[in-house]
């Protein structure tokens, strides 16, 4: 966690949605680290971020960022912002389907409402990108990805803030983005693996 002031000086309400952060439950092909966070935005800022990671490959990736501002943001309506960064590999037709857009953003707005993570103000973009080779390339064949970047304000509750479903949210996003099938209802999910990459026993 990086913030723009001393992480002792940080309102307790962001303290306890950083530590929210921490212990958000994400499934075992999610690799989640903390990272710096950009220090312009707002006066308090944490940041997460994941690859996932299946049989030893990398398929998607992305990061979430919580911004805080104790004087409120007209524009977020709100205290807090989530801003939220996805980008994973696809089947190359794909990428000409015209509602892959649509059905990119909803990804999102399904992985909040499935965890209770209520919010308002969300908006946000849906990026297809197609990548061709040629010459000496060709027999590399083509490749294509979806970006999603998105941002929307956190409600809270009667006891305050709970980020945990939002970062949950965020992470099942990478998952259906990277072509994870849905864990099935009633299994329980392992936690994530976290820290570095090469870490003996991660």
């Amino acid at each position: 966690m990086v913030v723009r002031q001393q992480s002792s000086a940080a309102p307790a309400v962001f303290r306890a949605a950083v530590a929210a952060m921490r212990a958000a439950v994400l499934r075992p092909e999610v690799l989640c680290e903390e990272m710096p966070a950009p220090q312009r935005i707002a006066p308090y800022a944490a940041a997460l971020s994941a690859d996932v990671t299946v049989d030893g490959v990398d398929v998607g990736t992305g990061r979430i960022i919580l911004l805080h501002d104790p004087d409120g943001n007209d524009a977020w309506d709100g205290t807090f912002r989530c801003v939220a960064y996805c980008r994973a590999e696809v089947e190359l037709e794909l990428v000409a389907d015209p509602m892959l857009a649509h059905v990119g953003w909803s990804w999102l707005v399904d992985a909040l409402d499935a965890h209770g993570a209520e919010h308002g103000n969300a908006s946000g973009t849906v990026t297809r990108v197609a990548t061709e080779s040629f010459g000496g390339m060709a027999d590399d064949g083509g490749t294509a990805q979806i970006e999603v970047r998105a941002s929307w304000t956190p409600v809270l509750g009667p006891t305050g803030l709970d980020i945990a479903p939002h970062v949950e949210a965020w992470g099942e996003l990478l998952c259906t983005a990277s072509g994870l099938e849905p864990v099935p209802e009633g299994v329980a999910v392992l936690p994530s693996r976290r820290g570095q990459r090469g870490t003996p026993g991660r």
